[in-house]
């Protein structure tokens, strides 16, 4: 063997020893200490901690029908713990804590209150009292989970350092410069900029998921390198005596310029915290100012294996992250393969700067999409596309949002300025996430498995193969991309000739959006009315643009559950609204409130459904039954109070019923506002099918066809075989969308049909 290999099969074994090493040390730190064993105990402990990170509000989930408790987490390390008996221990273990983020008296918290304990800062000493649990799973960097009980405010015993102060003021700065600002821009720069997400919105993160963006909330090493660029100049002429940059114009030596920018980079990791991609970015910039100040020439690929070498070293469980993989992956796609793609697109006469843009997207996405269906279980068409189109506005937005963070503790009237100019390429990124993330074909359902990547990787490789052949023809590329665009977006005149989706002159349809109701009521020349949202905005969008829906002249929100209302911005987004009307039951508040506010948002009137209204829209005349304007005795919860409607589609006559159970199906039947229930063609049957039903009333209604929209697997049984044995005893013929997926009903009388998608 030549003496170079002996070297690198040396150094080889040095790093794997190296790192084994500290994998050990690490993994012993977290059996250290009583943590670990007070965790077997599930011991109640009064403990002292320090943070490690921001804390965080973890994402609310739809439940059934109410979103699940908010809960707050953060990382910290514990110092002291003081048992029940007295004993006080000194420790130093790594755990991370939940807080329940509900308000004092267990209502959950608006959007709009902001937790004392979200203005907590790393280092800061805290004394909690908590439950000490073991961590969810093996492998994780915490020997515990601390929960903590009850909800007030934290107990400082230790401020935080100097610099976290100093970080904190930026950071809440430019939280107060953007508080002005739409809802997109307000939410997006603190997370572009610094990587601050809390004011990310479900809807919009599911958005940028979809459409592979996510990177852009991650503050990662484009946010650095477009700081390190202004100032240091093109990392080309870096070293020349030509070299430009706000260090060149203001005079600043080689070597100062290297070590300014050297504290500029662990400024930007203190301000934007160090999350795995930014370490990353930052031990790049570490070694090109290494390189720099040494005068030594630069390398970006050795400076990306030694970057990760180190982080990989300081810290093993990176090895294990997977945002830390992409990251590495990402840029090690910008370093090897994007130069020779933008080359070769450049010699096919694609312009310099759009073959460098495509070629970094696909670049990126050709070597990130094995990981990413493993995480998310699907491969998105739309991934390039949209980072090609998004990545004109990151420059300016990160320059301006930056802008914004240095001068809002000094000048907050300019940076509110700035924070305005920035707004624009801000908004600019989340409608590209929205728009692509809404195509029908915009992903693809993929095994989420090593083997799944695997094949993934396997399929790549194969495409790019086939797309340097077909650059060289330019009307089969032609022809190819034309079929991809149509597969993606998908638009409803084609796919009705392809799939008969929707049917010619559908009347109701019925969304498949898991467990929750979306029902349309066809209007004509893509106008309908929207009873209910469903629970997941992305479901409920993708719904209305298969069926065409480009006009809402009202949407009705039968009551305020998660599963009827939480897809509500899916329902809105792009399409000309009416109005909204609710039940008057607004109960839970905080989902009443997130309906008030996406009213609001939008400019969409609001109003209160009550018994004996009648209103019309096309074709479409509907009643509403219920609830009655002052019920008496009030209603048990918000499922008694849900609109119900009687609706005729010409012919057709349809009961919608909401999530009514059997006290208010029973009132209901006993109420003037019951008159011509006998006999309906189409039931939207209650509450998802469940045992809950009030046998008189299916008897009456009788109808033709029932529809029930349940989610597959669901935790509570629905539809009860009672419910459905029932609903076929009378006569009715029973579908579901969990087994039939979207359902839209045709005809009339003897003509009365059903179509599955």
């Amino acid at each position: 063997m030549r003496p170079g290999l002996w070297v690198s099969f040396a150094a080889v074994l040095l790093c794997a020893g190296a790192a084994a090493a500290s994998a050990g040390l690490h993994a012993a730190d977290l059996r250290r200490g009583p943590v670990p064993a007070l965790a077997e105990r599930f011991a109640d402990v009064t403990a002292e901690v320090e943070i490690t990170s921001d804390p965080r509000l973890a994402r609310p989930r739809i439940n059934g029908d109410p979103m699940a408790p908010t809960s707050l987490m953060f990382d910290a390390d514990v110092t002291r713990v003081a048992q029940a008996d007295g004993t006080v221990l000194a420790t130093r273990t790594p755990v991370l804590v939940i807080v329940d983020a509900r308000s004092r008296r267990g209502v959950p918290r608006r959007t709009g209150d902001r937790s004392p304990w979200l203005s907590l800062l790393p280092s800061t000493r805290l004394r909690v009292a908590a439950r000490v649990v073991p961590a969810l799973s093996d492998g994780k960097d915490v020997a515990a989970v601390l929960r903590v009980r009850g909800s007030a405010a934290p107990e400082v015993v230790g401020a935080p350092s100097g610099p976290q102060r100093f970080a904190g003021r930026l950071r809440e700065g430019l939280r107060k410069a953007t508080d002005g600002l739409d809802a997109d821009a307000r939410a997006l720069l603190p997370g572009l900029v610094v990587g601050d997400t809390s004011r990310v919105t479900p809807e919009l993160d599911d958005s940028f998921k979809a459409t592979d963006l996510t990177h852009l909330l991650a503050v990662s090493g484009g946010n650095l390198v477009i700081v390190l660029v202004l100032f240091t100049g093109p990392p080309g002429l870096a070293q020349r005596v030509e070299r430009r940059g706000l260090a060149s114009r203001l005079g600043v030596p080689l070597r100062a310029t290297a070590l300014l920018g050297g504290a500029l980079t662990l400024a930007f990791v203190v301000v934007c915290r160090p999350d795995p991609s930014v370490l990353r970015a930052a031990a790049c910039g570490g070694v090109s100012m290494l390189a720099i100040a040494t005068g030594r020439r630069r390398s970006l690929v050795p400076a990306l294996a030694a970057a990760v070498l180190v982080l990989v070293l300081y810290d093993p469980w990176l090895a294990r992250s997977y945002g830390f993989l992409l990251s590495v992956l990402a840029t090690g796609a910008l370093l090897t393969l994007a130069p020779r793609w933008s080359a070769a697109l450049r010699r096919r006469w694609v312009p310099p700067r759009l073959a460098e843009a495509l070629a970094a997207a696909a670049a990126a996405q050709a070597l990130c999409a094995p990981v990413v269906a493993v995480l998310s279980a699907r491969v998105s068409l739309v991934a390039v596309p949209c980072n090609l189109l998004a990545e004109f506005a990151v420059t300016p937005a990160t320059v301006l949002g930056f802008a914004t963070l240095a001068t809002a503790p000094w000048a907050m009237p300019v940076a509110k300025v700035l924070a305005w100019w920035a707004s624009w390429p801000a908004r600019w990124i989340a409608g590209i996430a929205r728009t692509g993330a809404a195509q029908p074909g915009g992903g693809v359902d993929w095994p989420d498995s090593w083997t799944g990547a695997l094949l993934l990787a396997l399929v790549t490789v194969a495409g790019v193969v086939a797309g340097r052949r077909l650059l060289r023809h330019p009307l089969p590329s032609a022809v190819a991309a034309a079929l991809l665009l149509l597969f993606v977006v998908q638009p409803p005149p084609l796919t009705r000739v392809i799939t008969g989706w929707p049917p010619p002159g559908w009347r109701f349809a019925m969304c498949d959006v898991g467990q929750g109701d979306a029902g349309v009521l066809a209007v004509g020349d893509g106008s309908a009315v929207v009873v209910d949202a469903g629970p997941d905005p992305v479901l409920a969008d993708r719904c209305l643009s298969t069926l065409g829906v480009t006009r809402i002249p009202l949407v009705v929100l039968t009551h305020f559950h998660a599963d009827h209302v939480a897809g509500l911005p899916g329902v809105l987004r792009g399409r000309s609204v009416g109005a909204i009307e609710t039940t008057g039951f607004e109960e839970p508040p905080e989902q009443a409130e997130f309906v008030r506010r996406e009213a609001r948002a939008r400019h969409i009137p609001l109003t209160r459904a009550v018994a004996g209204e009648r209103r019309s829209a096309g074709r479409l005349d509907w009643r509403v039954l219920w609830p009655p304007p002052d019920p008496v005795p009030p209603p048990d919860g918000p499922n008694d109070a849900s609109v119900t409607l009687l609706v005729r589609s010409a012919g057709l006559r349809l009961l919608l019923l909401g999530d009514l159970e059997p006290p208010a199906q029973q009132a209901l039947a006993r109420s003037p506002a019951a008159e011509g229930l006998d006999g309906v063609d189409v039931l939207k049957v209650a509450h998802h099918g469940s045992a809950y039903q009030d046998p008189e009333l299916i008897r009456r209604v009788a109808p033709r066809l029932a529809l029930i929209s349940v989610g597959g697997d669901n935790p509570y049984g629905h539809p009860a075989p009672s419910t459905v044995a029932a609903l076929r005893a009378g006569g009715a013929m029973v579908l579901r969308t969990d087994e039939d997926g979207d359902l839209a009903v045709t005809g009339e009388g003897e003509g009365l049909g059903v179509a599955r998608h």
